[in-house]
């Protein structure tokens, strides 16, 4: 019985793939992660991505070798009533030019991974009586994805404690896909030098590795913390920082660490983020349902500073998840002080048992074969095993 369901779902290999949303990385990279899935998988596949296009979406998809069609879209949700009217009509000018894409492409199913211009394509999408799933990245589902859970097929999720007011049947915990670390950078020549220098600089001087990270955007609040906290820290040379800062602050982060004396590697974006991350004794970050992801499959401990202005606060949410199971600190912005910081980092340094013990922790959280098992579940979906086995149809 195995055996023939594996021989049928392996038989629909030709299939057509868009992925719908995006606006940052924490939507974003785990569609290219279902996208590179999808080329492991039949490396034929056509995919299309469906977005708002703006600049970071455009030039990631580009260095990453996948295509793009760009929409109108606009988010809803603590506007006001003049803005909101606006933002309809933008989103329903989004769902006629998706109509328009799907037409052409023809589809065979379509992924909504969040973002605003996710809502658009699923919509049209249904209307065309294409197969639609949906990834929900959050303990807390946004608002777009909440209304989309209604009519999509499946919906995959990232946290075991993830809710939808919808068939339970549909909902799949499988984890947040993450990207593989495979896009080309100008700057990776430089990226590569300064590595090897540290690694060589590092063979014969171990130094306690703190990574801070404020997702792909860089965070503003959390790079004046950290640089208030060097200041706190006492034998500086036994450290090195590894920082990304985002573009608007990367020449006077940089600063602050050349005219303090301390070791550090500062770049706006990291494009190997998986090596960084290998390197790191502790994470300091927000709490972004892609970050969680790949710090745990790395299996790292780290200080959570969510961002205190998502939506629904779901960025505190996502942290308790590994908190609750010890692999990580979470301290909230209104809370922390760059000599608090400092002091937490110190702590950790000086207690190794402590950092291997969430380090542990982290690990058992972690779900690297995510993109794995929800591309499975589209092909098993679309051969209709996946309705079989899980005895429901697509509402």
């Amino acid at each position: 019985m195995n055996k023939a369901k594996k021989i049928q779902t392996d038989a629909v290999t030709d299939l057509r793939f868009v992925i719908a949303g995006g606006g940052t990385g924490g939507h974003l990279f785990p569609g290219i992660a279902l996208a590179q899935e999808l080329l492991k998988k039949n490396s034929c596949t056509n995919i299309l991505f469906i977005n708002s296009g703006n600049n970071f979406e455009t030039s990631t998809l580009s260095a990453c070798g996948f295509k793009l069609k760009p929409i109108t879209s606009k988010g809803i949700k603590g506007r006001s009533l003049i803005k909101q009217m606006i933002s309809a009509v933008k989103n329903f000018k989004g769902v006629l030019q998706s109509f328009r894409i799907l037409k052409r492409f023809k589809p065979d199913i379509v992924i909504g991974v969040g973002g605003y211009s996710s809502g658009p394509v699923l919509f049209a999408a249904k209307l065309f009586g294409i197969k639609t799933v949906l990834c929900e990245q959050n303990t807390l589902p946004g608002i777009t994805n909440r209304i989309l859970a209604r009519f999509v097929c499946r919906i995959y999720v990232s946290f075991k404690d993830t809710k939808f007011k919808c068939n339970p049947a549909k909902i799949i915990f499988t984890g947040n896909p993450i990207k593989k670390d495979t896009i080309k950078n100008a700057n990776s020549a430089t990226e590569k030098t300064e590595e090897k220098k540290y690694n060589e600089k590092k063979h014969n001087d171990s130094k306690f590795n703190v990574f801070i990270t404020g997702g792909s955007q860089g965070a503003h609040v959390l790079n004046r913390i950290i640089t208030e906290s060097i200041q706190h820290i006492k034998n500086r040379s036994e450290y090195h920082f590894i920082h990304q800062t985002g573009q608007k602050d990367e020449s006077w982060v940089k600063k602050v660490y050349k005219d303090s004396g301390v070791s550090s590697m500062v770049r706006p974006f990291f494009y190997d983020m998986q090596n960084q991350y290998k390197k790191a004794d502790i994470i300091i970050c927000r709490a972004g349902a892609s970050t969680i992801a790949e710090i745990t499959v790395a299996g790292k401990a780290a200080i959570f500073i969510p961002f205190p202005f998502a939506a629904d606060n779901h960025q505190v949410l996502n942290a308790m998840s590994v908190v609750k199971e010890n692999g990580g600190e979470m301290i909230l912005q209104k809370d922390i002080t760059g000599n608090m910081l400092a002091q937490r980092i110190q702590y950790y340094a000086a207690n190794p048992e402590i950092l291997s013990v969430m380090t542990s922790n982290a690990k058992k959280l972690g779900k690297p074969d995510a993109a794995k098992t929800i591309i499975d579940d589209c092909y098993a979906l679309f051969s209709g095993l996946g309705d079989l086995l899980r005895n429901h149809s697509c509402i």
